[in-house]
């Protein structure tokens, strides 16, 4: 097979069961790996932000500037935790992608619903095992 890439015989793996052609998996890549770099300038200028706050003089501060400058401090910590967790869920989808995997269920190992992996790309379980976790 001259001309055939690495990633051609990966998204022709990964097409069979899920039915995902190898164009539609370079596409659903290309968009998570855009997302991860959007999430990654995100992180830094955030964690930059958190740092600039740490430094900030708060002499003078009454009870509620103080109160308010620590919520919004949290508030951009959440969002840097939440921000680090897509990026590591878009990592392993690309893991997927890459090792042939990507639209099967990690818990029953049927195909998870194209509908599903278009709605949500970083989608690792089907519909039925997700709504069993959801209930424990």
């Amino acid at each position: 097979m001259a001309g055939v890439t690495r990633a051609d015989k990966t998204a022709t793996q990964a097409s069979g069961a899920a039915g995902w052609t190898a164009e539609e998996l370079s596409e659903v890549r290309r968009r998570l790996l855009g997302e991860t770099e959007e999430l990654t300038a995100e992180v830094a200028r955030a964690e930059s932000q958190i740092a600039s706050g740490d430094i900030s003089d708060s002499a003078g501060d009454d009870q509620a500037d103080a109160g308010a400058k620590t919520y919004e401090r949290e508030r951009e910590i959440a969002l840097t935790l939440n921000a680090r967790d897509l990026i590591a869920q878009n990592e392993r989808a690309i893991a997927r992608i890459d090792a042939g995997t990507y639209g099967e269920c990690e818990s029953c190992h049927k195909p998870i619903g194209k509908e599903r992996l278009q709605a949500f790309p970083r989608a690792t379980l089907c519909v039925s095992c997700k709504q069993r976790e959801e209930r424990r």
